[in-house]
């Protein structure tokens, strides 16, 4: 798969496709800048003096609506987006023989100019397709253009039963929007046929791939900034390479296997497996207590709470099949019970849930060609917001005691997702709404004549769907989850993260390891690839002391940088880990040190097992202050910190002075009048009453062991005035920082803050003051 080639075609589809719709919805008189009033006369409507058939009318109007309340801008792009996955969906659904008909719909075979199904039109079986019309047209001989939109809207009406997420019904708004000119030689459908070779089409990983490529330049534009929430899936979106997600899966739903099935042939299967370490027998007799005996394939789950594209929910359908091979299920019933049993996915970007379902349908059809005509029902949802549930409306249309509900049961469940978009599979459902879900579903059910009672039926099934996924329990979550950090969350978002993920609110990714923990069932697995950062860093030291202490970490790959390709632009440091719901502090894992090469390299690296550490107790990472997870220290360097006398006790360290301007201030020593330098001052007082302007500056530098580094002098004469003063000049705040100034000219151990070597302490004897981009610590009475 050439991902360049993907990439290219990917950023220039987004840009066409934008400016493709908003094209088509001027045609309706639907424009940034307003509405255009529209006439009704019989059986047709006039919009800026041009005739519609007055089936325009309805979809217009909702349209509209969705315009008033999400704004211009965001509408065109959702339906843009909607238009390019569902070509990129027949793309690949022509090319893998998919379609009932068998005819290709956006290219021909021998390449004819002409898609096939235009040359083959009055062949065509479509339901609901107007067969009077498609004859009128295909005998006109000059209405290709129209007979071409008339067949590819009956494919896509076609397809709404299997994949209702991505195809919507005939009279959907979206159909109004479907670009014009779709036979030129420079139209979306042949930029699609032409932009991506055939080969690339062969894996449904493609959509994945394309997903991240056509939101890419949006990503660019919003990184670095606080982020509204309808950009948070082109901000946090990251496609995660196969073999992270296969290790992912193997060492949760594959762990969870073989724990009850030791000698199951599925191991042969499962090249990033990676096998537990020898434990203590106490360990063995907890986990032994925890394992079930026997194991129903049609009763384990497994989630991905943000799911993207599908990818994670793709990879684990193979090893689904495989177990359920192995328990001698007929191949043809294995992806309804997967379907409908097995994986379930979460996202907060309806159009990424439009590919997760479509990929994980693919997957499905190369097994069982039928689920296209007896479509199975996915369990794939876009998390929505409960903004348009009107319960006045039910409330005074049902009586809601025939039922068991209260008006508080539905007040409640509208209040829990109004910001269910934003928020996602962070939701936790209260226990009170959980009860009330099987009375709230039987509500939802109810049918009824009604258009607008019957829209608001439809929002509350929607509503307590995504509830229930996110009130029951799974055997494992698995999730590669958004990395955001809370300089760049909005206001609602900080606040909602700090009250209900106080430990891990500094990141969305942490937040959600610490939610896919609570979706975890009792001995469930959470398995996930995130930024490294919670593994050392102080803000998250809470977050890991809770996590060492309620949780087991079964084993963990230490990716580091350029995990994800660099065709991905991602130079994030990862880690790929699993954590099994259960309190072991004496569980030895297994860490695999991946940190050196490129992706490649990596990858070979996990499957060989490659730099593997082993036999620490989890328990033990606490005896280090801050409990970093340094899994690659000897037992005796880790004893240091039970046995040996703390630092703070000897020393006190301190940063030192940040002059704001150091070409303004420093000079290096042999740059200046000698006699100018005052050497050897012992005090600030002695050094202000020198009357000298440089001194001696210890800012860091190289490695160096022992002792040097002395090259730079500063200008600190009169006791700093011109380095305090420096920005005040304009009545603004200074720029300077003058640090722990008492320490100045004292004795001291130095070592730089920033180092490509290890640690290297180095003597001063005083006499200099000290930089803060190096460390410093000055000997104390207590020593």
């Amino acid at each position: 798969m050439n991902l360049r080639q993907l990439k290219n075609y990917a950023q220039r589809a987004r840009r066409d496709f934008i400016a493709a719709v908003t094209a088509r919805a001027a045609d309706f008189g639907l424009t940034e800048s307003g509405n255009a009033p529209l006439k009704e006369n019989g059986d047709m409507v006039f919009i800026a003096g041009r005739p519609f058939p007055a089936s325009v009318a309805a979809p217009r109007r909702r349209l509209i609506v969705q315009i008033e309340q999400c704004g211009f801008g965001r509408v065109m792009d959702e339906m843009a987006y909607t238009w390019f996955n569902r070509f990129v969906a027949i793309r690949y659904m022509e090319l893998h023989g998919l379609l009932d008909h068998g005819m290709r719909v956006l290219s021909h075979p021998a390449g004819a100019a002409q898609p096939e199904i235009l040359q083959h039109a009055l062949d065509v079986d479509l339901p609901r397709l107007n067969k009077g019309e498609l004859v009128r047209l295909k005998l006109d001989g000059a209405q290709d253009e129209a007979l071409y939109r008339l067949l590819l809207i009956a494919q896509c009406d076609a397809l709404s039963g299997a994949l209702p997420l991505l195809f919507d019904p005939i009279g959907d708004p979206s159909e109004l929007l479907l670009p014009r000119s779709l036979l030129h030689t420079d139209s979306l459908v042949r930029r699609l046929v032409d932009g991506v070779e055939e080969s690339a089409w062969r894996s449904v990983e493609i959509v994945g791939w394309l997903y991240q490529f056509y939101i890419s330049e949006r990503k660019n534009e919003v990184m670095g900034k606080v982020v509204k929430p309808e950009d948070i899936p082109a901000a946090t979106q990251l496609f995660t390479p196969n073999w992270i997600v296969k290790y992912l899966i193997q060492n949760s739903l594959g762990a969870t296997w073989l724990a009850t099935y030791p000698d199951s042939p599925l191991a042969r299967h499962m090249d990033y497996y990676i096998a537990p370490a020898r434990q203590t027998e106490e360990v063995q007799a907890a986990l032994a207590a925890i394992t079930p005996g026997v194991l129903n394939p049609e009763e384990l789950t497994l989630l991905d709470p943000a799911a993207g594209s599908g990818h994670i929910l793709v990879e684990a359908y193979d090893l689904f099949k495989e177990i359920y091979l192995e328990r001698g299920y007929s191949q043809r019933e294995i992806p309804r019970l997967i379907l409908s049993k097995n994986l379930f996915g979460l996202d907060i970007d309806p159009r990424a849930a439009q590919l997760a379902s479509f990929a994980l349908m693919m997957k499905g059809l190369a097994d069982d060609p039928g689920l296209l005509t007896h479509p199975v029902k996915l369990n794939v949802v876009a998390i929505a917001d409960s903004s348009n549930l009107d319960v006045d409306q039910i409330e005074q249309e049902i009586s809601l005691a025939d039922y068991g509900l209260v008006r508080f049961d539905l007040l409640a469940l509208k209040e829990l997702f109004f910001h269910g978009s934003t928020l996602g599979s962070l939701i936790r459902v209260p226990a009170a709404v959980a009860a009330k879900l099987p009375d709230l579903a039987r509500l939802a059910a109810l049918q009824s004549q009604d258009s607008f009672l019957k829209n608001t039926l439809r929002d509350l099934r929607r509503l307590v769907s995504q509830a229930r996924m996110l009130s029951r329990r799974y055997d494992a979550v698995v999730a590669n989850p958004p990395y955001m950090g809370s300089q760049h969350m909005t206001a609602m978002l900080k606040c909602f993260s700090r009250n209900q993920y106080s430990d891990a609110r500094r990141d969305l990714f942490a937040c959600f390891i610490q939610r896919g923990l609570s979706l975890a069932a009792d001995g469930g697995y959470s398995a996930m690839v995130t930024m490294q950062s919670w593994m050392f860093l102080s803000v998250f030291e809470g977050f890991r002391e809770r996590l060492l202490k309620t949780v087991t970490l079964k084993s963990m790959a230490h990716l580091g940088a350029r995990a994800f390709g660099s065709i991905s632009g991602e130079v994030v440091q990862a880690t790929a880990f699993a954590l099994q719901r259960i309190s072991l502090p004496g569980h030895a894992p297994v860490f695999l040190r991946l940190l050196s090469g490129d992706e490649l390299d990596k990858k070979r690296a996990l499957r060989e097992r490659r730099e593997k550490y082993e036999g620490t107790p989890q328990g033990d990472f606490q005896k280090i202050p801050g409990s970093p997870i340094a899994y690659w220290i000897s037992d005796r360097f880790r004893a240091l910190f039970e046995d040996g006398v703390p630092l703070d006790i000897l020393v006190d360290a301190k940063s030192g002075l940040s002059t704001g301007y150091n070409d303004r201030f420093l000079r290096r020593w042999w740059e200046i009048n000698i006699g100018r330098i005052g050497f050897g001052m012992k005090s600030r007082e002695e050094a202000l009453l020198s009357g000298k302007k440089w001194f001696p500056h210890n800012k860091g530098g190289a490695f160096r062991r022992w002792y040097g580094n002395h090259e730079y002098v500063v200008n600190w004469e009169d006791d700093g005035r011109e380095i305090r003063a420096f920005g005040t000049e304009s009545g603004g705040r200074p720029k300077s920082r003058v640090q722990n100034a008492k320490y100045y000219f004292r004795p001291s151990l130095t070592w730089s803050d920033v180092s490509s070597g290890p640690t290297a302490f180095r003597l001063n004897e005083g006499g200099d003051i000290h930089g803060h981009k190096g460390n410093c610590a000055f000997v104390t009475e207590r020593a």
